[in-house]
């Protein structure tokens, strides 16, 4: 069974920064693309970020530029660092990830972590 775990979501003030961690855990072989995605109250989930196992990344466009993606492949731990927040970054982050066991792929969520961007 694969779990996801996040970490490092809280209350932030305008122009603050934070840093989200994601570890997988459980039984696979390997980890192609991790990703962040997150949900506003009142709106769909939507992309934030994902970078695939060779490294390549892939940003929102109301993200570019403040936050960064980055991934520990020894640890099976994913990074979001989120510079410059602003108050409508404030949603619940979920970590995703397509993990394989062999030619199996499995594709997770993690329960989400709180970020609220708030004077």
């Amino acid at each position: 069974q694969v779990q996801l775990v996040e970490s490092g979501g809280g209350l932030v003030q305008p122009g603050g920064s934070l840093r989200l961690s994601c570890a997988a855990s459980g039984s696979f072989s390997s980890i192609n693309t991790m990703g962040w995605y997150r949900q506003a109250p009142g709106k769909q989930r939507e992309l934030v970020a994902t970078i695939i196992s060779g490294g390549r990344t892939n940003y929102a466009d109301s993200v570019k530029g403040r936050f960064t993606i980055s991934r520990a492949n020894a640890k099976n731990t994913v990074y979001l660092q989120m510079n410059s927040l602003k108050p409508e970054d404030t949603a619940v982050y979920y970590c995703n990830a397509d993990l394989y066991s062999g030619y199996r792929r499995e594709n997770s969520w993690g329960k989400g972590t709180l970020v609220t961007v708030s004077s």
